[in-house]
Parts: C-alpha cells; structure tokens; sequence
C-alpha cells in the first residue's frame, strides 16, 4: 500500500526528530510513512513517549496505545559527550550520526556540536575505544525549531550518502569496465602473437 504523504508529513512532523531509529525503522519520517500505510502502530517511539503516542493516534484517528517495550523506554533526553583525549580519531561515530553533530577527521580528534546533538545514542555502539558516554541533557525536549532543524539536516544527510553511492556505484562500473577493456585488449594482443608466429600456442 502507498502511503498518504500529506498524512505522512503530518506524523513525521509531531515525531521528535532524533532518527534514532528505536521504532524499527531508518528514522522520523519512513516511520511516519509505515504508518500512514498502516504498516505499523503508533505506539513505537520511546523519545516521544507518552505524548506523541497520543499526537500520533490523534492524527490517525485511533485511541492511543501504551509505549510498546519491544522498542526501548522513555527516558530523559541525553547528550552525547566524547572523551576527547582517549579519542583516536576512527570515524565510526561521524558515520553513525544521522544528523551530523560529530565533527572531527580520520586519525583526529572528534567533537559533539552540543546544540545539534538529538540524543539518538546511535554513536556509542560503534565506539572501538568506548570513548563516548551519554549525560542527562540539563535541555528540556527538542523545541519545533530544534526538530525541524535536525528533520533538514537528517534529509541532507540521507541525500548526500545517496549521492556517495551513486558515485561509488558508477565508479566501481566504470573500474569494472576499464578492467574487462584491458583483458580483452591484453587477449587480442595474444591471439595477434599467435597468428604472427604460425599459430604457435
């Protein structure tokens, strides 16, 4: 079933935006378009807890249900914090970010952008050093502007990694067919060599 995107841009938008993907999908809004589809239930979202459950049920037109524990538990909202020091500069948590609130380069130190920080939590696990730990966020829940924000930087992301791959892909194409190009060059040179000196394997 195709999903109603007016009703999926409504959903997405009394989501809390932290893409921390604890509802079994890749972030905010394809949870918003499984349940506007009716692919799924309103009640998937620890971060939002209680009342985006209600919101959610409200615009859907159903009664809410309690938080499904199969996903996780509301909790405060918390900040990731990297202990810089002990920091050897992997990456792995730039990569897992989905809103890019770590800065940092390969073999340098990495830093938390506090202020785009969701509290998604999505940086610790791929920590080799388990330099990465969670504070409670002394910041009350993301503001509308703060989750639109990060919605954007989100959909930015997702475009840019998709442009990545497209490049990837083409460049592995094309490595694929300068490769089969000198074989098949190298084969008829060969067979040249062959036919040159009578055929002579």
């Amino acid at each position: 079933m195709t999903a109603d995107s007016a009703l999926a841009d409504r959903l997405d938008a009394l989501l809390p935006q932290t893409q921390c993907g604890q509802c079994g999908y890749g972030g905010c809004m394809p949870y918003a378009e499984a349940m506007a589809r009716g692919d799924t239930a309103h009640n998937r979202c620890p971060p939002g807890g209680s009342a985006t459950i209600a919101a959610l049920a409200s615009a859907l037109g159903q009664l809410p249900l309690p938080l499904d524990p199969a996903c996780g538990e509301h909790k405060p909202r918390t900040l990731t914090y990297i202990r810089e020091a002990e920091c050897i500069g992997c990456t792995k948590c730039i990569q897992a970010c989905p809103v890019d609130a770590i800065v940092g380069a390969s073999k340098r130190m990495h830093t938390v952008l506090e202020a785009l920080c969701t509290g998604c939590e999505l940086c610790v696990a791929p920590c080799p050093v388990d330099c990465i730990e969670l504070l409670p966020n002394v910041l009350p829940r993301m503001s509308v502007a703060e989750s639109n924000a990060a919605r954007l930087r989100h959909r930015a992301r997702r475009q840019r990694l998709g442009e990545e791959l497209v490049q990837q892909t083409y460049h592995a194409a094309t490595s694929s067919v300068d490769g089969d190009l000198q074989a098949l060059t190298a084969a008829l040179a060969r067979a040249s060599a062959r036919r040159g000196g009578g055929n002579k394997p």
